[in-house]
């Protein structure tokens, strides 16, 4: 498999360089006759799940050129960074490979993501692995973040905020463009990018790219490739896409984290992945600790204009996805993976890859009918998804098994949903009204779990209204209902209630030349919300629990400040209490109601920034500051699962050099994160057991934790030449 990926990414590069020369040929280049509509139709992909500006959502958008600055390599979340109410991390510390990012204390399970309109989230564990789509941002449209329950969309439930990115459309003339960069620990970014033009109502544009680390901490190193294709096909009212994109990922282990507090002082590097003891007693590390996948997307969408009106489109996607993760595991019973004894031997050294082998196919689809006071939509989405898990022993320390697979799971699900979303406009009051109905059938077995055959239908509801007090003054009220289903872990762990979530915003909108701000006031209300315990299981993942009734409610406010015409501020903070009620924990064997508690990983202030100073036309320098404050790693409120707050700054600068000639321009990037050099950590875990072998018939609960420190100063560099 490995060498035929390899086969393919060679054809991968040969075919983008074949497009991109051909882009240069001197053909005469078609422009559709109506620009304005063929713009309309490429928002139709993403307008069933987005919000716009009339609706009573809370959203902040970001386009594609607020993003470029900072694309030096790092992942989507980090890049998201300074929104309000984010939060983000990374396994390796630079932004690198595997990270992750929270939205008002609700982590990635619980972020609906969205392509295109098509489901991201995986099927199971219902997360969002941003590594198997490397360097993605280069390939981004726009994108918009609502919090809290947000509008309807399609795949997993939003149960803090919902993500929709939404990839490049056609380009009316042929371009190609050239990304390098570099930096801190070994990292590297190359990216080449190209389109046709517009040629009898053809378009095909595309980007190959490769991103490598060796990771801030010990061995997290990271080897991605990523590639996107996209043919466009445009005449009159009519837009029919096809898209293939994805990628492959190699990422050494770095999801233990630190847990010895003299390490954490002294050796903020270190990495226990891997470890084990060699026959004469010497530490070492195994050399292939690693994560492996690799996943392809193929989208195909096809949006009609029928009249000034009405707007439709239906897509079909699939997904195929398959990988592993490969570890050392030392004095391991040979019985518990069907394995004989050797000589006598019931214990062994081993090599054991852990395989994830899954599709997910479907289709989209949104009927619109909009004028100038009413906008209503009408589409859904019918998905399945096909998973199959299962383990294998390739090495023991005596001989080396043959086919042997120790266990062979699956999980299938079936996702249907539709939506009706209706706006309408009545002098200076705009009414939303949005329902959901989602079905979920879901059967799995693990050798952790009975036999799954689960339904859940869930009826999810949403209203709001708009009042436009004048032209620079918005007001907003806004209710809705989520529910979502338990994961597979879930199950795992015996937490396998359905929860609900009731959301309710308050919002005020100012929009003047110099100034804008969005303010909105929340409550969230949980009923068996899952909360993250701080715990891993063994194989890295969190581990959740239903907390019973919980709830969130907070301030959020974004602003950007111009003053003058050279500086410009984006400031956003929130500020929240996020509590568990009557949560109940059993400490030195006694189950304790310990009253109102801390949600795991919920800081109630959350501060962002970026300044931006342009002392010369073309050239652009940024600060950017991030405030996160403390957080508890548990529910129990224990000293020891606190996450101090920390801060963070970075600079970025620009500069576009208008060439021309030959080659267009260029685009110089510089960027130091950490700039104060501050050795701060933003995220951990926590975990609990009981001991009662120390003191014979003494219960004790003893506490640990452990801790994944971020870097310190390091950079980037990078110039995009374009043709």
């Amino acid at each position: 498999m490995e060498k035929l990926f390899n086969q393919k990414s060679k054809a991968y590069y040969l075919l983008s360089i074949i497009f991109s020369l051909c882009s240069f040929l001197s053909f005469s280049q078609k422009k559709p006759k109506d620009s304005t509509k063929v713009t309309q139709l490429d928002e139709v992909l993403v307008s069933a799940v987005r919000a716009n500006g009339k609706n009573p959502v809370t959203f902040t958008n970001v386009s594609k050129e607020e993003i470029a600055p900072r694309n030096l390599g790092q992942d989507i979340p980090v890049l998201l960074n300074y929104l309000p109410s984010v939060v983000t991390t990374s396994d390796a510390g630079n932004g690198v490979g595997y990270t992750y990012m929270r939205v008002r204390g609700a982590d990635g399970s619980r972020i609906n993501v969205t392509l295109n309109g098509v489901p991201f989230n995986d099927s199971e564990s219902q997360g969002s692995y941003f590594v198997d789509l490397p360097d993605f941002a280069s390939s981004l449209e726009s994108v918009q973040l609502q919090r809290g329950v947000g509008t309807s969309t399609n795949g997993a439930g939003a149960f803090g905020a919902s993500l929709n990115m939404q990839t490049k459309s056609f380009q009316e003339k042929a371009y190609a463009e050239i990304a390098n960069s570099a930096g801190s620990f070994g990292t590297r970014k190359h990216t080449l990018a190209f389109g046709t033009g517009l040629h009898d109502n053809f378009e095909i544009n595309g980007r190959i790219s490769q991103i490598a680390s060796d990771g801030y901490i010990d061995r997290a190193s990271t080897n991605m490739f990523g590639y996107f294709f996209n043919v466009n096909y445009i005449k009159k009212s009519t837009s029919i896409k096809f898209l293939a994109f994805g990628g492959k990922e190699k990422t050494y282990q770095a999801w233990y984290g630190i847990e010895d507090q003299d390490k954490l002082d002294n050796d903020r590097t270190y990495n226990p992945a891997g470890m084990y003891t060699d026959a004469n007693g010497n530490t070492k590390f195994y050399d292939n600790e690693t994560d492996n996948y690799w996943q392809n997307h193929f989208q195909l969408h096809w949006s009609e204009k029928w009249s000034k009106n009405w707007t439709s489109n239906v897509a079909l996607h699939y997904t195929l996805g398959k990988g592993y993760y490969e570890q050392y595991k030392q004095g391991e019973t040979l019985a518990d993976y069907n394995l004989p004894d050797f000589q006598g031997n019931s214990t062994s050294d081993l090599i054991r890859k852990l395989w994830l082998d899954n599709d997910f196919f479907g289709t989209t689809f949104s009927l619109n009918y909009k004028n100038s006071k009413t906008d209503f939509l009408f589409g859904g989405a019918a998905n399945r998804y096909l998973g199959n898990h299962y383990g294998e022993v390739v090495w023991t320390q005596y001989y080396v098994p043959n086919s042997n697979r120790y266990y062979d799971n699956f999980g299938n699900k079936d996702d249907i949903n539709v939506y009706a979303k209706a706006s309408h406009t009545i002098g200076k009051i705009n009414l939303f009204a949005d329902l959901q109905y989602r079905m979920v059938f879901y059967k799995a077995n693990s050798y952790k779990f009975n036999d799954v055959n689960d339904t859940f239908r869930f009826f999810n509801p949403k209203a709001g209204a708009n009042y436009q007090l004048n032209a620079k003054n918005a007001i907003y009220v806004y209710a809705g209902i989520a529910n979502k289903e338990p994961r597979r872990d879930d199950y795992e762990n015996g937490s396998i209630k359905p929860e609900r979530l009731f959301d309710y915003e308050l919002g005020w909108k100012y929009n003047a030349k110099k100034v804008s701000v969005n303010a909105n006031a929340f409550y969230m209300q949980y009923k068996n919300q899952l909360v993250l315990t701080g715990a891993l299981n063994n194989v890295g993942s969190p581990i959740f629990t239903n907390s019973g009734a919980s709830y969130r409610y907070g301030l959020e406010i974004e602003s950007v400040i111009k003053l003058i015409d050279k500086l410009t501020f984006r400031p956003n903070i929130t500020l929240s209490q996020n509590k568990n009620k009557d949560f109940y924990f059993q400490r030195d064997g006694v189950l304790q109601n310990l009253r109102n508690t801390n949600i795991a990983y919920s800081p109630d202030i959350v501060f962002g920034n970026i300044t931006t100073f342009s002392p010369i036309k073309n050239l652009n320098l940024s600060v950017l500051n991030k405030f996160v404050g403390k957080q508890f790693m548990g529910n129990i409120d224990a000293q020891k699962s606190v996450l101090k707050a920390y801060s963070n700054h970075d600079f970025n600068v620009t500069y576009l050099w208008n060439i021309n000639k030959g080659i267009k321009s260029i685009l110089f990037s510089g960027l130091v994160n950490n700039i104060l050099n501050h050795k701060y950590i933003s995220n951990g875990y926590f975990y609990t057991y009981d001991d009662d072998f120390t003191t014979p018939g003494v219960t004790t609960t003893i506490e640990g934790a452990g801790y994944y420190p971020q870097a310190t100063r390091n950079f980037l560099l990078g110039a995009t030449l374009k043709f």
